[in-house]
């Protein structure tokens, strides 16, 4: 996916307008939680490929964050979600200029069995057990909280794969 380029992005929370701010894409992010286990995913393309995360996407005109969840899910992994809760929002300032607005969402529980697809591979990890090395930075500052019902807002500046400043603010 092209980005587009911007001068003089800022490096810092601070230095954002965040009331101003307007991302290039908005997005969701499912995680399914059933007692001490989660279902993460090996991104295989896109945003974030190679990274272990939850599936998701972006939204599509029209769609509200909720509908972008469930479909995502059914598309990443070939099940559907049920039990489905919002549980925070995330906002990613990259460097380059791109943006990205995302509404975290966890679910009690699916129908269907989880399938590898050209976009992910399925992986259930144990809660103690998450790969956070394997993940992008920013999820262990944000994802405590979404296993502890906690609603959140989370904002970050990136610059490629580094995270250079984060807010976290509980709701």
């Amino acid at each position: 996916m092209d980005r587009p380029k911007k001068e003089q992005v800022p490096e810092r929370i601070a230095d954002i307008d965040w009331q101003r701010w307007q991302p290039v894409d908005k997005g969701t992010i499912l995680f399914v939680i059933i007692e001490d286990r989660i279902l993460l995913i090996h991104k295989k393309r896109g945003l974030g490929a190679g990274k272990i995360n939850g599936p998701g996407g972006r939204l599509d005109d029209g769609e509200t964050p909720a509908e972008c969840a469930v479909r995502e899910v059914e598309e990443e992994l070939r099940i559907s979600p049920s039990g489905v809760g919002e549980v925070g929002e995330l906002q990613f300032q990259f460097m380059d200029g791109y943006s990205i607005h995302v509404w975290v969402f966890r679910a009690s529980g699916f129908l269907g069995t989880p399938e590898e697809t050209e976009e992910a591979v399925p992986l259930w990890t144990a809660i103690d057990e998450i790969p956070y090395e394997r993940m992008w930075p920013d999820d262990r500052i944000w994802l405590p909280l979404l296993l502890a019902e906690r609603p959140f807002l989370g904002r970050f500046v990136f610059d490629g794969d580094s995270m250079l400043d984060h807010q976290m603010i509980e709701r």
